[in-house]
């Protein structure tokens, strides 16, 4: 397995929080398009056609979300499948806290302790990675 395929989950989680902030930014855009009418009072076509397509947004961005989370879902366990055959218990911690928890090498560093540092960690990964796709060979 790559450093790339290994990082999926991390990046759809990344995703996932960004499309989730887009879907604060469209509640908080659709609510001030509503806001201000009154009832009684002649429409205004471009307010509704403009609440319209916030709310279809919404909805698309919501299935988007869903299906990334999926994703995840199956990711989190390809990883975790991959990451319980590695025979080194602290090669296990470092992928687990790297890849699974999405932690920078320093936190798995300080995670890891007993006086690990960010490079050795960070060797430890590349250096088992390097050692699989030689023994592939």
């Amino acid at each position: 397995m790559t450093q790339k395929e290994l990082s999926q989950l991390y990046h759809l989680n990344r995703e996932i929080k960004m499309d989730e902030r887009r879907i604060k930014e469209l509640r908080a855009k659709a609510q001030s398009t509503s806001s201000g009418q009154l009832s009684g009072m002649p429409r205004n076509p471009t307010v509704e056609s403009k609440l319209e397509r916030y709310v279809a947004e919404l909805v698309d961005l919501s299935v988007i979300i869903s299906t990334k989370r999926q994703r995840c879902i199956h990711e989190r366990n390809r990883l975790e499948r991959y990451i319980n055959d590695i025979e080194d218990s602290q090669t296990r911690q470092v992928f687990t806290l790297r890849f699974v928890d999405g932690m920078s090498w320093l936190q798995v560093a300080r995670e890891i302790g007993g006086g690990a540092t960010e490079s050795y960690v960070c060797n430890v990964c590349h250096l088992y990675l390097k050692k699989q796709n030689k023994n592939k060979k």
